[in-house]
């Protein structure tokens, strides 16, 4: 156990916390990411048709299922939560996935699909974020991610910790 008075967390969940940031950390946007925008919308509406999914696109661009409402007040985009996830891409190949305990995090360090997205589940509440580049990763990528990369993530909010 790794201890200090900001931290109580094991190496595991460190090992997975320092993942999900390297991976979800807020990009920049840029001009090249309009590059993307309509390619993007075409990948995520088929991804849905195919897969017969319920969604819901916000006005940022984002799509979100709930396939599991929760309980309880949903957090804020400044909340610390505790999230189960794996993401993939459109052809399912899987890029990043959390242990069934989750990680947590603020919602203000990572992408602003996720920002977004995790608000609209409440605790105990499941479901997909189907995340257009610019949401993302923009046109740049990160290790592992190519730039212009539509994001799907399933999602499981376990815990509001503020």
């Amino acid at each position: 156990m790794l201890t200090t008075p900001y931290l109580n967390i094991n190496y595991k969940q460190m090992k997975y916390l320092l993942i999900l940031l390297s991976f979800l950390t807020i990009s920049t946007s840029c001009s090249k990411d309009e590059d993307f925008v309509e390619q993007n919308e075409k990948d995520i509406i088929k991804y849905i048709e195919d897969n017969n999914l319920d969604a819901i696109k916000s006005e940022s661009g984002l799509y979100y299922v709930i396939n599991k409402v929760g309980s309880g007040i949903g957090p804020n985009i400044s909340s610390n939560v505790t999230v189960a996830y794996k993401g993939y891409f459109t052809d399912g190949k899987v890029f990043d996935q959390s242990s069934d305990s989750g990680i947590s995090f603020s919602l203000q360090n990572v992408i602003r699909g996720w920002t977004e997205g995790i608000t609209y589940f409440r605790k105990g509440g499941e479901g997909i974020l189907l995340i257009p580049s610019d949401l993302g990763y923009g046109s740049s990528g990160r290790s592992g991610i190519p730039g212009g990369s539509v994001l799907i993530f399933d999602i499981k909010l376990i815990s509001i910790n503020n």
